[in-house]
Formats: structure tokens, sequence, C-alpha cells
């Protein structure tokens, strides 16, 4: 006799609710924790902007009971907490810069993050079954390096900060790899679910280990190359981690051998020490052969032929050579003599 029984799931909306309850009262109490320290009281604005902030979560609660009651439950309460810590240390900076609570960064980007809550509202209430994103799954991945590699182009990428991350549109920049980590998920999710079985054989075991195929390293291979590219070409160490740590996570979660996880910290470990020493290899010879033009010009030079103030004790002679730059100006370069 065959006994069939019904198994439901159980959906967590509750446990979603009180963390989220939980992870704002930390970002409240953050925000507090600022005022207090930087003005001697508490924010006037607490109430509004707490208010403002645990509504946005709540909306986006509401609808997961909705349209995703078998949601994992602890994601939002996790990017409730990220996002409201964001905030405040945000709003930390608009006071070192006397910017008020209007006119600062903070509020500007608790709109932005309002208005991803609404986007991604609109893509689960539009999108009644996720599968269909499996469809797009090479064609997500392609768009999403070619989202990668926007900003080295000469035309529209820009360096800030030392990083090459950001694009110019006109008035406008943003960083194109903050859609990429949302398109590199789903080509990365697509791929695991259909090559899972394939990538959970078991190879040989070395040291207590069980490894994988070698014939199966193919994809972990190319994702720590394109995630060493990216720190090599666009100097971002952080994008690099974290594209490569979805990479190998969502790899983990799809076979559930944690030997893809030591062999994934492993290379980008050794890849991330081998790119930092050929960054700092390249600069070398950059100044290097700088220095080596100028040398070809320098002239030496006395105090009495150049004017400086009385406070700049030149000792004569004193080696210079005069570099135009873009605007017109030279940059005169100075080396003294030891002493």
């Amino acid at each position: 006799m065959t006994v069939v029984s019904r198994f439901a799931p159980r959906r967590g909306r509750n446990v979603e609710l009180l963390l989220i309850v939980a992870a704002t009262a930390i970002v409240l109490l953050a925000y507090v924790n600022v005022g207090v320290n930087t003005h001697g009281e508490v924010p006037s604005s607490l109430l509004v902007l707490g208010g403002g902030f645990l509504g946005i979560a709540l909306a986006f609660h509401l609808v997961l009971r909705w349209r995703a009651a078998y949601a994992d439950p602890i994601l939002l309460p996790v990017a409730t907490l990220l996002n409201g810590l964001g905030l405040v240390m945000i709003h930390r900076l608009d006071i070192a810069h006397g910017r008020s609570i209007g006119e600062g960064m903070a509020l500007r980007q608790l709109m932005w993050s309002a208005l991803a809550v609404g986007c991604a509202i609109a893509a689960i209430i539009i999108m009644r079954d996720h599968r269909v994103l499996r469809r797009y799954t090479f064609t997500a991945g392609l768009l999403g390096f070619v989202l990668l590699l926007l900003p080295i182009l000469p035309v529209i990428g820009s360096d800030k900060n030392g990083s090459k991350i950001w694009i110019s549109l006109g008035p406008f920049s943003f960083q194109p790899g903050e859609i990429a980590k949302i398109i590199l998920a789903i080509f990365f999710a697509g791929y695991f679910v259909q090559t899972r079985d394939a990538l959970s054989v078991a190879g040989r075991r070395v040291l207590g280990l069980t490894l994988p195929r070698a014939r199966d390293l193919g994809p972990i291979l190319v994702a720590w190359v394109l995630a060493i590219g990216v720190l090599v070409v666009e100097r971002d160490l952080g994008s690099s981690l974290l594209f490569f740590g979805l990479f190998v996570a969502l790899l983990y979660i799809a076979t559930e051998r944690i030997s893809w996880i030591i062999i994934g910290l492993t290379l980008f470990a050794a890849g991330a020490v081998f790119a930092v020493g050929i960054g700092f290899g390249l600069q070398s010879i950059a100044q290097n052969f700088v220095s080596g033009i100028i040398l070809l010009v320098e002239r030496t030079i006395t105090p009495e032929t150049v004017a400086v103030p009385a406070s700049w004790p030149l000792p004569a002679p004193t080696t210079a050579a005069g570099c135009p730059t873009r605007v017109g100006r030279a940059v005169l370069v100075m080396a003294c003599p030891a002493v």
C-alpha cells in the first residue's frame, strides 16, 4: 500500500517581517547615534525619515506576501539593513561637508532606493514565472559582460577615484556594473541549472577533499580570468571580488560541493596577488619612462633664474624641466642635490 502525503513548505513571511523591523531599528539607532555625536541631540527628522524607510521595506514585504509567498525570508531584511547603514554613512559625510538633510546626498540616495524597490515590485508583478528567464541565459551573459566592458571605452568611460567603473552620457554618469550584477546573476543561475549534474560529478580525492573532474574546471577558470581582467583593467577589487564571489556562491548552491568554494577562493587570491604585482610593476615602468624623458630635457638653474618665494631655499645648482600640460601650463620638476 502506497501512502501519499502532501508537504507544504514554510513561507517564512512572518519571520521576514520581524527581521525587517529589527533591521530598521538598527538603522534608526545608527542614525540617532550620528545625530547625538555631531549635534548633541536626537535628529528632529527621525520619525519622518525612519517612517519613510520602514514604509519602503514594508511595501516590498507586502508584495512578496502577495506574489512570492515562498521567497527566501532573509534576503529582504539583509538588503534593508545594508542599504540603511549605507544611508547613515552618507548622511554622516553630508554633515562633515556642512550639508543639511535636504541638501545632502543621503535623502537623494533614499529616493533612488525607493525607485529601485518600485522597479523590483514591478518585476515581481509582471513576471509571473521566473523560470522564463532561462530562455535568455546566454543573452544575459553576453549583455552582462558588455556592461562590464563599457567603462574602458575611450569616449564614454571615465576614471573616478582611481577606478574605471563609470560611464558618462552627457550630464549623467552611472556605473554599468550595478546593472551587470543583476544580469550576470540571471546568467549564472540559468547556466548552473543546465550544467549542475555534470558539475556535481566527483573526481579524485586529495587530502580528504573531493575535487571536481578536470574537464569541469572550464567554467570557473573562465569566470576567474574575467574577474582578474576586471581587476587589472578597471582597477576595482570590490567589483571583481563581488562578481567572482557571486559565481562561486551559485556554483556551490547548484552542486553542494565545498571543493568549488576552496578552488574559487584559492584562484582569486592567487590572481589578485598576481594582478596587483603586475599593476605595480607596470606603474614603475611607466614612471621610469617618464623620468627618462624629463632627464633628456633637463637644464641646470640657480635660485637667481627662478622667481620663488623667499621661504623656498634652492641650493645651487638645481635640476629642473618644464612639462607642458593639457591646459597649456608648465609643471616645473626640480631635483636638488643631496646635502
